[in-house]
């Protein structure tokens, strides 16, 4: 049994991400940083299903507590399956985007990834076995118009994916991102209706969770030994 970590793991597709994970008989972590609750009902259908799951609360966007968080996890045994799902929008066309909503995306997105990832790194290497996994989108790949701040911060982890996965592949780490499209989740509520995504998706529907989830759990398995430091996309043909 490894041990698994997912980021935002109370939202839709971390969710689903973390039931499938949990079904490969790995024990995982449901992190949540506002709304716990929902960190405890993923576990609960996690348990309820048979699987080994714990919630845990912290701000990615703060060091100190991810530190404080994450080296209680990691003091007996490494964490050796990361899934960086947290993310945030904050959409707005550039000439009226506000500075925070510039900062708050990369902040998330970007030092999110930078102080969860720094903390597991050391006990993973050590272990001489990884699974990284990091949810882009399809935004970083082609733009988007009103998320210059999402393409950015999406763009600068793709960017990360292949810089560490060069640095670790040695150690038995791999380092992957998945861009998913549009996947039916609260991420796309408002922004696109049916007639939108049968004019722009040749498979004429939205994703669904548990499709991405089906490719994070195979990049997280031994079966993906020999792909590192790619960005994989799941769009439904849109790009």
């Amino acid at each position: 049994m490894k041990r698994a970590l997912v980021t935002g793991g109370s939202g839709v597709l971390g969710a689903a991400v973390c039931r499938r994970l949990a079904a490969d008989g790995h024990f995982v972590y449901v992190h949540a940083n506002g709304r716990p609750e929902r960190a405890k009902e993923v576990v609960d259908s996690i348990i309820a299903e048979g699987g080994n799951a714990e919630a845990v609360v912290f701000d990615i966007r703060d060091a100190q507590a991810v530190s404080a968080a994450l080296e209680l996890l990691v003091s007996d045994e490494p964490i050796q399956i990361l899934v960086n799902n947290a993310g945030i929008h904050s959409d707005a066309v550039f000439p009226g985007m506000a500075e925070e909503q510039w900062r708050s995306v990369l902040d998330v997105s970007l030092n999110g990834f930078y102080h969860v990832t720094h903390a597991l790194m050391m006990p993973m290497i050590r272990s001489r076995w990884g699974r990284i996994v990091n949810m882009s989108s399809v935004a970083s790949l082609t733009g988007n118009r009103g998320q210059v701040n999402y393409a950015a911060a999406k763009g600068g982890l793709n960017a990360a994916t292949k810089s560490l996965a060069l640095e670790v592949a040695s150690r038995g780490i791999t380092v992957n991102a998945v861009a998913p499209g549009i996947i039916d989740s609260d991420m796309i509520e408002g922004a696109f209706d049916q007639a939108s995504i049968e004019r722009m998706v040749p498979m004429k529907r939205a994703g669904k969770p548990e499709e991405v989830a089906e490719l994070v759990a195979f990049l997280s398995s031994h079966h993906a030994a020999y792909i590192t430091g790619q960005i994989i996309s799941i769009n439904g043909g849109l790009i």
